[in-house]
């Protein structure tokens, strides 16, 4: 547990006070269409676009915080380059493409190019790809070391803050309220550093009291490693969140600069995290947690008031992206999952299933954090399972060249899932000793990669 006098209380209450306001008033005398609760009527500007953008880009602060702690620059390396660069060629090859379509979500391209049934599997594959379950537990382990209270109750008041204004406000109140987590998280790390810089020292500090190759890549890390997390990197083509703020746009050129520009203010909040870490190992460096790098370096360099605006820029910065998942989870839900099996239900409806689906997807994500209990193994084996059955299909439908029958297109899903999956829950039993090395990811997306190749010989050959 940290010490937090009243002021940093103070503080963090005003913060979460302030977050429901503007979640609230962000919905007054709106709109209530189905586009306008889910898109914000396709009206989002470059400057909002790019706001909310990069507040959604964060929500694994504390994981930062670890790998940072753990690995030092490598952090960078593995974390931040792979999405620079696929972030890129998101923006060059899909962004516009994706606003253009004039669609709301993922599966309704699916459907549009591949068919109901396939994009029926891709629904509840999204369902759970954008479970909020990680970022629910990182607010949640804030609010235990701050209030000494058991992870179920912090879970469960977690849950409450990254979804009751949604219920109301829709996209809008996700907008407006990562508008204000945005100037939050930047004040509270800028803060940091600049006071670890001030009383610890500056780079000469890092480089006396860090571990030998935490400022450098370490030798023992090899190219294939490199490669791995530049492979994980490329679900960002995949991404709910980066599809819905582009159907959202509004324009096609608000979509794809709107990205570009993201990414300059990625670079820079990803070297306040990194630098953070590497001060946190250099002041701290037998840490039991690693988790907790950031909140206990704070609690040690921090004076009172200060400390409460850094917890409260990790609050931010976690709750910006839990929100945002949340309401992409139970979009998918009452847009997507909902018509299948209700398949004649009108606009009210569908919005009466959204907002059902917010409920249902705290209730889960309490569930999966309650006895996953892990941010990382939480990550690892959703987007192990749902990435690799998914990525090509949305590459393809949207470049005709690389399509493939429907039939195959079920096919692939399917199989690319389910081995991702058996690969998963085996690994450590069934699975030669000599291919232990290979990620369920890499062999799901190995597999779905084979598949989709045959599938365009045959569509070419049958043509």
């Amino acid at each position: 547990m940290v010490y937090l006098n009243n002021l940093d209380i103070l503080i963090i209450i005003l913060f979460f006070l302030v977050l429901i306001t503007i979640g609230f008033l962000a919905s007054k005398n709106g709109e209530h269409d189905r586009e306008s609760f889910l898109l914000n009527n396709r009206k989002v500007g470059l400057i909002l676009f790019v706001i909310t953008n990069v507040s959604t880009w964060y929500g694994g602060i504390l994981g930062v915080g670890e790998f940072t702690y753990r690995y030092g620059i490598l952090s960078w390396i593995t974390q931040g380059l792979p999405y620079y660069l696929f972030a890129i060629l998101f923006a060059y090859l899909f962004a516009e493409k994706i606003r253009n379509s004039v669609l709301i979500t993922i599966p309704e391209k699916i459907e549009e190019v591949y068919g109901k049934k396939t994009a029926a599997v891709s629904s509840l594959l999204i369902f759970f790809l954008v479970q909020p379950a990680p970022y629910i537990y990182m607010v949640a382990s804030l609010f235990s070391l701050i209030l000494d209270i058991s992870l179920l109750a912090s879970l469960i008041i977690s849950a409450f803050f990254s979804s009751i204004y949604l219920l109301k406000g829709g996209f809008k109140a996700d907008l407006y309220t990562d508008v204000f987590q945005f100037v939050i998280m930047f004040i509270g790390f800028i803060l940091i550093v600049i006071v670890a810089a001030s009383v610890l020292g500056g780079y000469s500090y890092l480089e006396t009291n860090l571990p030998i190759g935490h400022l450098s890549i370490p030798d023992s890390i090899t190219p294939h490693y490199i490669i791995v997390w530049f492979i994980i990197a490329s679900w960002t083509f995949a991404d709910p969140g980066f599809h819905q703020r582009c159907y959202a746009a509004k324009s096609a050129k608000t979509a794809k600069y709107g990205i570009i520009i993201s990414i300059i203010f990625w670079a820079f909040f990803d070297f306040l995290t990194t630098t953070t870490g590497l001060y946190a190992k250099a002041y701290l460096p037998n840490l039991t947690t690693p988790v907790m790098a950031f909140p206990i370096f704070a609690d040690k360099l921090l004076m009172p008031g200060l400390k409460g605006l850094f917890f409260i820029a990790m609050f931010a910065t976690i709750l910006s992206t839990s929100n945002s998942f949340t309401f992409l989870s139970a979009t998918t839900f009452g847009n997507d999952l909902m018509k299948y099996i209700f398949p004649n239900v009108n606009e009210f409806k569908k919005l009466w299933f959204v907002k059902v689906g917010l409920i249902l997807t705290m209730l889960i994500s309490v569930v999966i954090a309650y006895f996953y209990n892990s941010v990382i193994e939480i990550w690892y084996s959703i987007g192990s399972v749902c990435i690799p059955g998914l990525i090509l299909l949305i590459i393809s439908a949207y470049y005709k060249k690389f399509k493939i029958s429907n039939k195959i297109a079920f096919y692939q899903i399917i199989i690319a899932t389910l081995v991702s999956f058996i690969w998963l829950i085996s690994k450590s039993t069934l699975i030669p000793e000599q291919f232990l090395f290979i990620e369920p990811m890499i062999a799901g997306l190995s597999i779905g990669i084979i598949i989709h190749l045959w599938g365009i010989i045959k569509l070419r050959n049958d043509s």
